[in-house]
């Protein structure tokens, strides 16, 4: 089986991530893609995130109707900062016989060789390289490069929307329809994310 794997913090989940994860499923013929939401992202320890059990809620509305997609909490309970090659380390040992293929976008991939362990990253997951607004087209250069098993780019429509932006619009009471799912935007307002403190 080959699966894709699309971590993040989802804080919120927003359209241009589904597209993101639908375009990867299509063009890398994944059977299926599993969200995986950190619990603690490792370049976010300071500042806080909206807890894990809300940003999961939001994701199981957001993929509500899409059997490929699912989503798998293994972060959850895991102490210490969220780092992928724990995730992918725990993902092979519970599904040996599985190629897992790993989503991240361009700019990502250019912050690479920064992340923890990233040679042994690229040991366990072939890597979907997603062209982002405003980089140039995704290239693999520097001494990770022979490190890479296998990459594919996988083209997509350039929708730039941020969960950041996302964050601020909406505790400034501004509109979020079409930038996420309606059930989305109704479980943002319904429980009041992302306003000031009263």
């Amino acid at each position: 089986m080959r699966i894709g794997i699309f971590g993040g913090t989802f804080d919120p989940i927003h359209t241009g991530h589904l597209i993101m994860a639908e375009q990867c499923r299509e063009q890398a013929g994944l059977e299926q893609l599993w969200f995986i939401p950190a619990a603690r992202p490792p370049h976010k320890l300071d500042r806080v995130t909206t807890p894990f059990a809300q940003r999961v809620e939001m994701l199981a509305l957001a993929i509500a109707g899409s059997p490929a997609f699912q989503i798998n909490e293994l972060e959850r309970d895991r102490p210490g900062p969220s780092y992928t090659v724990n995730t992918l380390e725990e993902l092979h040992r519970l599904h040996p016989a599985t190629e897992f293929c790993l989503v991240i976008g361009a700019d990502t991939l250019a912050d690479l060789p920064n992340w923890h362990e990233p040679k042994r990253v690229l040991e366990l997951a072939t890597l979907l390289v997603v062209a982002r607004p405003g980089w140039p087209p995704p290239a693999v250069e520097g001494p990770l490069a022979s490190a890479i098993r296998c990459h594919q780019i996988v083209q997509v429509p350039l929708i730039d929307i941020s969960s950041t932006d996302l964050r601020r619009r909406a505790a400034a009471g501004k509109s979020l329809r079409y930038l996420v799912p309606r059930a989305v935007e109704c479980y943002i307002e319904t429980h009041r994310l992302y306003r000031p403190a009263p």
